[in-house]
């Protein structure tokens, strides 16, 4: 008898056994699928019933010999056939992340392109406008209904519902514990553990745990291990053991099991666009770019900052003026506070915040240091006695923050980046930690939308050095997107 038989939990028989445990699990994600299918033909409809009715109203097309009555189904079959193509159905796209999104945009315009190539060599006389108007509707909306989908999906894996995969872990302990904390970490990705495989030589004569994961079984009953537990996916982590050879092997034993082999590098916070696997002498080696902080995009990025300020500077005037009176009726003292901070390369400079604490809440911050609720250099205090009536409501909704596109017009800060620290942070920080100031500082950034004040001083820390080694201006737009729905959620504000 095996080892991983020995671990492997007994079960009541039940009409799903003898059945692959990965096709099984798949249920959920089938109909996850089946329902973006119905929203996307649903959308897609609309776009081409408002794209004629905004061209044509309620009259036929006057002169025209073509049956749109049967061109809209037509171009509703080819849509969903070339998001089909371009894999906006498979489940390693959907539910996570921002390929989804990318693939879907593609999809839509390879089609308008296709057809307009096809409808300029067969003078087709489909209506442009029609074309433009469904087309233009039609990739919006289907963007907007798989970002529906997606937070629906993402609220029912944080409850413990929804279709996730059910993962098996396997590695040496270590990598194994350091790979679960990572999964749990973001639970509405969809990465479920459900058990772990360990060395032979880790192994016990009775039922092990790692954390709350149970240990199932060693290398040697990986598949068997999966399939008992109702894994559909394995995922390999660091191990001395586990050479090219065995998994290779392992690969060849989970074929036909419906389950899917995926391999978690030892290399984590590296976004996708710097990763790039090439294979060499039958070797997957993946290539990771250094990191961008200087040319075109940079450049280009700065133009956007204080465009995107000054315009809403302007427009957020009367907002201003607003709140400052508010300010000014709630309690004595200046409108604006300004505090030294830390930017770019390290250089120090001055902050605009409107002021929502008392004038003399540093000389009482030495009384309330014991109160501190939150680890590392900052100090957060969600009752802070220090701040003002009107202070609480401009930290809920970010108010405050405002001031801060002037310093973003002058070319200190960004509207995204990590948070600007202290000069008593800075003085403290470790190699590592410094990195933060290879970029401007952000009015928003990842710590913003990822829970405010509600984050650990280490995983802020982690949030801002991601940022930092792999912003890009399409990230930029996805986290000033975000921050809108932080801000309103009001969560981790105080």
């Amino acid at each position: 008898m095996t080892s991983a038989t020995l671990l492997t939990p007994a079960r009541t028989p039940s009409k799903l056994d003898g059945i692959p445990s990965g096709l099984v699990a798949r249920a959920d994600e089938r109909a996850y699928v089946r329902v973006l299918v119905v929203l996307d033909t649903t959308v897609l409809t609309v776009a081409l019933l408002v794209g004629y009715l905004a061209r044509f109203g309620n009259e036929e097309p006057g002169g025209s010999k073509i049956p749109y009555v049967l061109v809209a189904p037509g171009l509703v079959l080819a849509w969903l056939v070339s998001l089909k193509a371009l894999g906006c159905y498979d489940d390693r796209v959907i539910g996570y992340g921002a390929d989804e999104y990318r693939r879907v945009s593609t999809a839509s315009l390879r089609l308008a392109g296709g057809i307009a190539i096809f409808g300029y060599i067969a003078d087709v006389g489909v209506s442009r406008g029609f074309l433009g108007i469904s087309f233009a509707l039609g990739t919006i909306g289907l963007e907007v209904a798989r970002f529906a989908a997606r937070k629906r999906l993402h609220r029912a894996r944080s409850k413990g519902s929804g279709w996730s995969r059910k993962v098996l872990v396997v590695g040496d302990t270590a990598h194994v514990l350091e790979l679960v904390h990572t999964l749990r970490r973001e639970p509405y990705a969809g990465y479920h553990v459900v058990g772990a495989c360990i060395p032979d030589a880790l192994l016990a004569p009775v039922a092990q745990r790692l954390g709350d994961v149970p240990v199932v079984g060693s290398f040697r009953g990986i598949p068997e291990a999966a399939t008992a537990i109702g894994a559909d996916t394995v995922a390999v982590t660091a191990s001395g053991e586990l050479t090219g050879t065995r998994l290779r092997r392992l690969g060849w034993q989970l074929e036909g099991t419906g389950i899917d082999l995926v391999v978690a590098p030892a290399l984590t916070d590296v976004a996708g666009p710097r990763i790039h696997t090439r294979p060499v002498a039958g070797l997957p080696l993946i290539h990771v770019e250094a990191p961008e902080f200087r040319g075109v995009r940079k450049l280009v990025k700065g133009f956007v900052d204080r465009a995107a300020a000054t315009v809403a500077l302007t427009l957020l005037l009367p907002l201003l003026g607003a709140v400052a009176l508010a300010i000014r009726l709630d309690s004595r003292g200046p409108v604006i506070f300004r505090q030294t901070r830390v930017g770019q390369g390290g250089r120090e400079f001055g902050v605009w915040k409107f002021r929502t604490m008392v004038v003399n809440a540093d000389e009482l911050l030495a009384e309330l240091v014991a109160r501190n609720e939150t680890d590392g250099l900052m100090f957060k205090m969600r009752d802070d006695p220090r701040v003002t009536r009107v202070g609480r409501l401009l930290r809920k909704w970010s108010l405050d923050e405002l001031p801060q596109l002037v310093n973003v017009l002058l070319g200190q800060m960004s509207l995204v980046g990590p948070r600007p620290p202290l000069p008593s942070e800075v003085a403290r920080y470790d190699g590592d930690v410094a990195r933060r100031l290879l970029v401007k500082p952000g009015m928003t950034g990842l710590w913003q939308v990822s829970g405010r004040s509600d984050l650990s001083w280490e995983d802020g820390i982690r949030l801002d050095l991601y940022y930092v080694e792999n912003w890009s201006l399409a990230a930029d737009l996805t986290i000033l997107w975000k921050t809108f729905g932080a801000v309103l959620n009001s969560r981790g504000a105080y």
